[in-house]
């Protein structure tokens, strides 16, 4: 059974959609910069950053306000 979450604004975003969203705006050093984890620094990848985040909640919650303050931008396109 699905649940409606209209007071969550990252329902229906997956983290890798979220995450390739904010590499593709940043690059992964200005992401390491905004974001500092290890994950995003050395050697990163979608791949292993999504393994890393979903073991990691401080490290998700820090990545999702991330997105969120993208996405509430005046200058987001």
């Amino acid at each position: 059974m699905t649940q409606q979450q209209p007071n969550n604004p990252l329902h229906g975003i997956t983290l890798e959609a979220l995450l390739t969203e904010l590499v593709e705006k940043y690059g992964w050093d200005e992401l390491a910069r905004r974001v500092n984890i290890n994950c995003f620094k050395n050697d990163p990848s979608i791949k292993s950053s999504l393994k890393f985040l979903r073991r990691t909640p401080w490290a998700r919650t820090q990545v999702e306000e991330l997105y969120l303050r993208l996405k509430n931008s005046p200058w987001h396109r």
